[in-house]
């Protein structure tokens, strides 16, 4: 057993010691924090810690005897290597969003038993279904019990990066216009208060960022607001005394990050409060009287967000240029240096995108990390690059590169795949598929209102002619200088809720991909803004809606089948090359200007 095994083999006896002197015979530690956010603060990175396993997104289960792993496709080949020898199972679930742990669970203890999990990291939506399993099953359910805490000697603090403010010209709304539309959405929802825990939401509100999640301009925090006055809960020294003066201007006060649940406690016997029950925790909800009655909606500040403006919209197609030129740069020292049979490996991809990012204007950081897989690796969507685990780019096949970039003007994300070598007859098959329903759905046009998740199979439809799918969404909301995924809208397989409509200035990835596991891997992602669409019949079948392409960079063409495309679908991919190559050639000059020209030329049936 090596010291890595040994060392998790370790963390989940100590854990199942916790559960023992907690009178407790399992534990639940899913991949959340008090905010439910996806990406977590080290200090709540209680899964990853107690199995090894580095994915994004996981369900770890630990009985006194037995530990489970539960993770969709998109983690299948990187979970079975990174538990291997651990003792704990892998069990394989078809979206991130499946809830098989609970049955798992339920079978597992017997009645008269109990499961522990924290309820601050418990979503009140997950709750209820969870407490419902339990009860059926006779088993109790300890929400008031933290074993991880227990369990993990030297776990992290809360950050401690400052928070900063998000200015214009890039903010286009100033805070107190949208503390405006917030409070007049709480009007029209007949809510006193409203409790806000998602932190994009409460950076959004605010026009703050800050640096506690790695990728995510975003800083822990809750926000209690009501008619007149708006109270951010936050860490003691995050923020600035001449912040906190402007933040006084628009009536927000600062109170300490551990007060929130006091401050819900204490509200008026007679309020009425807003809150969202997808993001929000048992452990708040729990602390609010039952004298106060609350309101359980979406965020309005989540729909708010996802629906950018018209200056807005600007800037993100002007960091879309920044990033195409730092593509540019990158794709032609690439493609240059493997001519001259220079040693190259997915480390060194990750290492020389970033930089040539980093030199852009208005650049503050990567957006997530670098996925680099070439080949077999390229087969796991959500692969990384390790200095103990990477490939060398050399012989034959796909080079796949997932990156983005958080700029003062919006936040990128693209996928691009490249030919190394040789590229086979099925591999241009596969590539030409995915890129035939990337560009299905780039030409979409619907109605205003239709729900994102119904677009889904635009997508999907060449690779379903061919018997073929791929296990994780077609489309995520993308943030303005915020998350790289947000909600509402999802373009996937998920259940269509109303809070998923598609409404003008919303910005969505366009990602279909295709993974043959221990082979390769095809994604090809472009972001797209929801724009009106002037039509003939307008007055009588409502507003259509269409897509605007907002990412700006080559999609390789040696890779195609031609065969494979119609008319129509070769005419979208030469019109887009040749803006690609409109809006980025005045920017770039030398090799990355002729990388540019040859890549964009027009390729003929």
């Amino acid at each position: 057993m090596d010291t890595r095994t040994s060392t998790i083999a370790l963390r989940i006896e100590r854990l199942r010691d916790a559960l023992r002197a907690a009178g407790a015979h399992a534990a639940l530690v899913p991949s959340a924090d008090p905010h439910l956010s996806e990406y977590l603060p080290q200090r709540w990175q209680g899964r990853q810690w107690l199995s090894g396993f580095t994915g994004s997104m996981a369900t770890l289960v630990v009985t006194l005897d037995r530990a489970a792993l539960f993770a969709d496709s998109r983690y299948w080949a990187q979970a079975e290597k990174e538990l291997a020898g651990t003792g704990i199972e892998l069990v394989k679930i078809p979206t991130g969003a499946a809830t098989h742990y609970i049955e798992w669970i339920a079978a597992q203890l017997k009645a008269g038993e109990a499961l522990a999990i924290d309820g601050q990291v418990l979503s009140l939506a997950l709750a209820g279904a969870l407490r419902a399993a339990m009860e059926r099953a006779g088993i109790a359910l300890r929400t008031d019990v933290d074993v991880v805490q227990s369990a993990w000697d030297g776990r992290p603090g809360l950050p401690t990066a400052a928070i900063y403010e998000h200015l214009p010209p890039q903010a286009t709304i100033s805070r107190a216009e949208k503390l405006a539309d917030v409070r007049a959405a709480m009007a029209r929802a007949g809510a006193s208060h409203h409790f806000i825990s998602t932190v994009d939401d409460v950076a959004w509100l605010l026009n703050l960022r800050g640096a506690d999640v790695d990728y995510n301009p975003v800083f822990l925090a809750h926000v209690l607001l009501d008619a007149k006055k708006v109270t951010l809960f936050v860490a003691a020294g995050k923020v600035s005394a001449e912040l906190q003066a402007r933040l006084v201007l628009d009536g927000v006060q600062l109170a300490d990050y551990a007060q929130a649940p006091q401050a819900l406690a204490a509200l008026p016997a007679d309020a009425v409060l807003l809150l969202d029950p997808k993001r929000v925790t048992l452990g708040l909800r729990e602390a609010v009287a039952n004298t106060v009655r609350v309101v359980e909606q979406i965020n309005p500040s989540t729909l708010a967000k996802s629906r950018k403006t018209a200056a807005e919209a600007q800037h993100v197609r002007e960091a879309m240029v920044q990033d195409g030129v730092a593509m540019c740069e990158f794709y032609a020292w690439f493609e240059a240096a493997l001519a001259r049979g220079e040693a190259m490996s997915e480390l060194t991809i990750d290492e020389k995108l970033s930089a040539e990012r980093a030199k852009r204007p208005g650049y503050v950081g990567l957006s997530f990390p670098v996925i680099a897989g070439f080949n077999a690796n390229g087969a796991m969507p959500h692969y990384r690059a390790s200095p103990e685990s990477f490939a060398q780019i050399e012989g034959d096949g796909l080079l796949l590169i997932d990156s983005g970039a958080q700029y003062l003007g919006g936040t990128t994300d693209i996928t691009r795949v490249w030919p190394i070598g040789q590229v086979n007859a099925q591999q241009k098959r596969d590539y030409t598929l995915v890129l035939k329903g990337m560009i299905g759905l780039s030409v979409a046009v619907f109605p205003r209102g239709t729900l994102s998740p119904m677009l889904d199979a635009l997508a999907r439809l060449p690779l379903w002619q061919q018997g073929l799918d791929y296990g994780h969404g077609t489309g995520h909301g993308v943030g303005y200088f915020m998350n790289v995924h947000e909600g509402p809208q999802s373009i996937s397989k998920a259940v269509p809720e109303a809070t998923m409509a598609m409404e003008p200035g919303m910005i969505t990835s366009n990602e279909p991909g295709l993974y043959r596991p221990g082979q390769w891997g095809v994604r090809i992602e472009n972001l797209v803004l929801n724009v009106p669409l002037d039509t003939p019949e307008k007055g009588q079948f409502g507003e259509m809606l269409a897509f605007e392409t907002l990412t700006l960079c080559p999609i390789d063409t040696r890779c195609i089948d031609t065969r494979l495309l119609r008319a129509d679908e070769l005419a979208w991919l030469n019109d887009y090359h040749a803006t690609v190559r409109a809006r980025l050639a005045p920017l770039v000059e030398g090799a990355a200007l002729a990388w540019l020209i040859e890549r964009t030329e027009p390729l003929a049936a």
